[in-house]
């Protein structure tokens, strides 16, 4: 199998499925996010100005989180028509119904001009991005796994990995263009519109993009052999795959935390504890970013040399190493905390060897169903509860994300060494 590794690659046919998946998942990433980094100005625009402003960002971000909130049931019901029509009809329709709503977003009148109906629509555009969200990465998972050979799996899906995150990266940097280039009053009158438009084009041109892909051979075996789930798809995994859900959540918890810690608490504590300006934090974001991306590759390559168990158990232990240092460096000089961020965003390679286990803990009849229950609640879960965590216990203790960490590499290790062995599909 190493020697087959070493010669065998993928086809171009394979690096397009993988980019055109790459392509529509950063984007949904990417309108998603777009929200968060003009949440100050949406507050502004959307709610009444007479209210005090904590109380409009406090709207706004609640607001932001119905998103989240919407994600399991939109994810479970797209993974319901994947699992039974095929992956590749909800595949566009995710992106669809992501790049709908941005563009509603940016044509959207103020609370100026039509009063609480503002609000109530930006209400109705959350819902539906956060629900489309929630198919597009279980999706993406397993479209991206059952094209790609075997003995490329772990690879394709670091790739993947590694293309969704620079939707983080698009998203602050388009933000960034934006409040350099105008002044907070053209921001605030129009500009910022900008990003949410252009994120719709984009998205409507991910939708004709997609039209390229063909559908997985695993679903089209399925279907010849009629070997589709029967009942629910849900149905299925709540009855007979009950024992796969533990390991699968857990190991979301362990992917969702490398993303918060390093995508997230990190830049916002840079400018809240140790004063970073906005562009400088940026900018040292984007290294560490770019790095992840890296770090995800080699993972997936890895994951295809020694298996994905064990590369989960290596980059658990790197996790942990490399957050310990980067919260070294938050004291230090900006060019030891650039290098110390990079080798951080290197070591969170457990980002791409997740997926590469949690694809085969399900069968395909109903792998969809199975990772996107499992994957859209524990993701939401923690979206919720560890950003706060992180920043109150930074704000009271510097080591405290060190601290985190290491509590998910005892997680990450202890799951490897109970379900190491469990039955796997797909291999």
């Amino acid at each position: 199998m190493f020697a087959q590794n070493q010669t065998a690659s993928l086809s171009l046919r394979d690096y397009k499925t993988i980019i055109l998946s790459i392509l529509g998942g950063a984007l949904e990433i990417y309108d998603f996010v777009i929200f968060l980094f003009l949440s100050v100005t949406i507050a502004n625009v959307f709610f009444p100005p007479e209210i005090p402003q904590w109380l409009r960002q406090l709207e706004t971000m609640a607001i932001f989180s119905v998103g989240y909130l919407a994600r399991p049931l939109g994810g479970i019901l797209i993974a319901h028509f994947s699992d039974k029509i095929g992956r590749k009809h909800m595949f566009n329709l995710t992106v669809c119904f992501v790049a709908i709503p941005c563009l509603m977003i940016g044509l959207l009148p103020s609370y100026a001009q039509i009063g609480i109906w503002s609000p109530l629509l930006l209400l109705l555009a959350r819902l539906i991005q956060g629900a489309a969200l929630g198919g597009e990465v279980p999706n993406a998972w397993v479209f991206v796994a059952e094209h790609a050979p075997k003995e490329h799996r772990g690879y394709s899906l670091g790739l993947l990995q590694a293309g969704l995150t620079l939707g983080y990266m698009f998203a602050a940097l388009t933000t960034t263009l934006i409040t350099t280039r105008y002044t907070d009053q053209q921001i605030q009158q129009w500009a910022w519109r900008i990003p949410f438009i252009v994120g719709g084009f984009f998205g409507f041109i991910s939708v004709w993009l997609r039209r390229w892909l063909n559908e997985t051979p695993v679903f089209l075996e399925l279907k010849q052999n009629k070997k589709l789930a029967k009942r629910l798809p849900l149905g299925e995994i709540l009855k007979h795959h009950r024992q796969a859900a533990i390991p699968s959540a857990i190991l979301t918890a362990v992917l969702a935390s490398a993303v918060i810690m390093a995508i997230v608490v990190t830049p916002i504590t840079l400018q809240n504890e140790y004063g970073l300006s906005a562009g400088t934090t940026f900018e040292v974001s984007c290294i560490a970013i770019l790095c992840l991306n890296l770090g995800c590759v080699i993972a997936g390559k890895i994951a295809d040399w020694i298996g994905p168990w064990r590369t989960i158990a290596l980059y658990s232990v790197l996790l942990a190493f490399g957050t310990t240092l980067l919260t070294w460096s938050l004291n230090s000089s900006l060019n030891v905390l650039i290098i110390c961020y990079a080798i951080a965003g290197l070591c969170s390679g457990v980002i791409s060897a997740v997926p590469a286990i949690v694809v085969k803990l399900f069968p395909p009849a109903v792998k969809v169903t199975g990772i996107s229950l499992i994957y859209n609640i524990a993701y939401s879960v923690c979206s919720a509860v560890i950003p706060m965590a992180l920043l109150a216990l930074l704000h009271f203790d510097h080591w405290g994300m060190a601290f985190y960490s290491w509590l998910i590499m005892l997680l990450g290790l202890v799951t490897v060494y109970f379900y190491r062995t469990i039955k796997t599909y797909g291999d």
